[in-house]
């Protein structure tokens, strides 16, 4: 693996970013593009200079999430639980297992796979002992990146107990596949993961986390990801809409040769475009910045439950704001922006995907509950 460099991370991009529209519509999975992002240290990048990472602050990454989701909005969001991962390992300090470290800096990706599609919230994936040999049998969905990934993060029972587990995907018990059947982000490999008496370490089996700083920390990574996403999506949005106005001859609706980027309509739908993809951008920017200075100061979780809430206004605002922007931007050009080939409806179902993953009106109450009583819900359903 080569050290990270911007100039690289930028030329990839111009590469990438022109096929996105052809890679969704061929349903394409994204193997070439995640391993060229590997082999340049894209997953190192908040891996502590200690043990050979770039150990860039947060804010930085989040801004090359943005970038990256700008390109491709499924590459961008694959990444979601392996920065969550690197992340739960910075959290733990010098106890972090160093192997783990030299794992994603040698170039390995961890997948995450943390729900089930069953009628009941309790898991039903497990561990059981087989003599010496503790092993890991279940199916999880919506297992985001599991498809690309080396490692696999997961929730698992061990007894009654929820535990965390790490396995490898690389062996014939684990099958990931494409099987995700959302109208949007259709190459994140977020469908069916299969695993059938896999091997595990006992020591990457963790005990539910009680440390409340690291549940909020943990909790805003997850959530700002997504939202980093949806802010790289009102970028590629903005920068689609001029790349069909401004060749363009004849405005919609008018006799003619009347040029689209002269009609005040039109400038007016591209600077509400201009105005979502910046606002959402410098929104997550600011809070990812507060959440790594908080971090590297050793904020206590008030301190941490406070940029939660803020990353649950996020939630609220931005996927709103955008996908308003990507329904407008339909305006600028009548029939002909319906076209297939441009695949400028993949913003809006892009965006709608992502908004449901942690339904927001969920967060958007609880913030609501919070300012009025003081207290959080229980996040279970009503009656239960």
């Amino acid at each position: 693996m080569t050290a990270f460099s911007p100039e690289t991370f930028a030329q990839f991009l111009a590469r990438v970013a022109p096929g996105a529209v052809e890679r969704e519509r061929e349903r394409r999975l994204l193997h070439a593009e995640l391993a060229e992002l590997r082999a340049f240290g894209f997953g190192a990048l908040r891996v502590p200079a200690a043990h050979g990472g770039a150990d860039v602050p947060l804010e930085q990454l989040f801004a090359h999430l943005v970038d990256l989701s700008a390109a491709d909005a499924s590459l961008g969001h694959v990444w979601r639980g392996h920065v969550a991962f690197v992340e739960a390992l910075r959290a733990q300090g010098d106890a972090a297992p160093s192997r783990w470290y030299e794992r994603v800096v040698a170039g390995q990706f961890v997948g995450n796979a943390q729900s089930e599609r069953q009628e009941t919230a309790r898991l039903g994936t497990r561990l059981e002992r087989e003599g010496d040999t503790l092993v890991l049998s279940g199916t999880k969905y919506y297992t985001t990146g599991s498809i690309y990934a080396d490692w696999i993060h997961l929730a698992a029972l061990d007894g009654d107990e929820r535990v965390a587990v790490t396995v490898t995907a690389h062996h014939d018990g684990v099958r990931s596949i494409d099987d995700w059947d959302g109208f949007g982000q259709p190459l994140t490999g977020s469908g069916t993961t299969v695993f059938e008496r896999v091997p595990v370490d006992p020591d990457d089996v963790v005990a539910s986390d009680t440390d409340a700083a690291r549940w909020h920390l943990l909790g805003s990574v997850f959530q700002l990801s997504l939202v980093a996403v949806v802010a790289g999506i009102a970028q590629r949005a903005l920068d689609d809409t001029i790349a069909f106005v401004v060749p363009r001859r004849r405005t919609f609706g008018f006799a003619g040769e009347t040029l689209p980027r002269e009609d005040p309509l039109v400038q007016l739908v591209v600077g509400e475009l201009s105005v979502a993809a910046s606002t959402a951008r410098r929104l997550v920017l600011s809070v990812a910045r507060e959440l790594g200075d908080a971090v590297d100061s050793g904020a206590d979780a008030d301190e941490l439950q406070r940029l939660q809430f803020d990353v649950f206004r996020l939630q609220e605002v931005v996927p709103r704001l955008v996908l308003e922007a990507a329904t407008r931007l339909f305006e600028v050009g009548g029939a002909s922006a319906l076209a297939v080939d441009r695949g400028l409806d993949r913003h809006w179902r892009n965006v709608r995907t992502i908004a449901s993953h942690n339904p927001v009106i969920q967060r958007t109450r609880a913030l609501g509950q919070h300012a009025l009583t003081g207290t959080l819900p229980e996040w279970k359903a009503p009656g239960a």
